[in-house]
């Protein structure tokens, strides 16, 4: 698995076709494809981004993890 840097993360924001990946506790999934993640957007949580804290703060927390590809870690 790819481990990324911060810098790395942040490119894949999910905009002008670029894939979407977010972090939490350390991992990176994809969510490319993922209907709640338009355009690397989701209810104004952006991708390319550590969302550990966000995530924890969510409704679902991290049980929708359980869903998502892993494609790497956050350094």
């Amino acid at each position: 698995m790819k481990e990324f840097t911060v810098e790395e993360l942040a490119q894949f924001d999910g905009k002008d076709g670029r894939k979407a990946y977010v972090a939490v506790d350390g991992k990176v999934y994809d969510v490319t494809g993922n209907s709640h993640w338009t355009n690397g957007e989701h209810h104004g949580t952006l991708a390319g981004r550590d969302l550990t804290k966000a995530i924890e703060a969510s409704p679902h927390g991290l049980s929708v993890l359980a869903k998502l590809e892993q494609v790497g870690t956050l350094k």
